[in-house]
C-alpha cells in the first residue's frame, strides 16, 4: 500500500502545475525535521527505530499534506492582514486534514501505529497552505 501512495504522490507532483520546486523543498524539509524528531525520540525516549518503510511513509504523508495545503492555498490565498479570515481559513484546512490523516494512518500503519501520521499530515497541510498570498487591492 505504501508503494501505491508513493506512486500517487509522484504522479500528483508531476502533473499538478502549482507543485513546483519550492513546494518539493518544503515537503522534504518537513519530512527531514520529522525524521530527526523520531530518531531523537528513539534515542531519548526509547521509541521504535524508524524503519525504511516508516521513513518512506513519513515522506509520502508530508508530501501529500503539503500538496493539499498548496492546492487549498491556490483556491483561497492567505490574506495579508491578520484577522477572522485567517482563523476560519486555518480551521477549514486543519480539521478536514486531520480526518484525512486518520484515514491515511489506518491505511498505511493499521491499528498499531508507531508514528502520528494524522498529525504529520495536518501539520504539513497547514504549513503548505501559506504558499499563495492575496495581493493588496490597487488604489487607482
Amino acid at each position: 500500500m505504501t508503494v501505491f501512495f508513493g506512486l500517487l504522490t509522484l504522479a500528483l507532483y508531476m502533473f499538478q502545475p502549482y507543485l513546483d520546486l519550492k513546494v518539493i523543498k518544503k515537503a522534504l524539509g518537513i519530512a527531514l525535521f520529522l525524521e530527526i524528531f523520531y530518531l531523537l525520540g528513539h534515542y531519548i525516549a526509547d521509541w521504535p527505530f524508524p524503519t525504511p518503510t516508516v521513513i518512506f511513509q513519513i515522506i509520502i504523508v508530508s508530501a501529500l499534506g503539503v500538496a493539499l495545503g498548496v492546492i487549498f492555498s491556490r483556491i483561497w490565498p492567505l490574506p495579508r492582514n491578520k484577522g477572522f479570515e485567517r482563523i476560519m481559513r486555518t480551521l477549514l484546512i486543519v480539521i478536514p486534514s486531520l480526518g484525512i490523516g486518520v484515514g491515511l494512518q489506518l491505511v498505511l500503519q493499521g491499528n498499531f501505529a508507531t508514528q502520528a501520521i494524522y498529525l504529520i499530515f495536518a501539520l504539513s497541510a497547514w504549513l503548505g497552505s501559506g504558499h499563495f498570498i492575496k495581493e493588496n487591492p490597487k488604489e487607482g
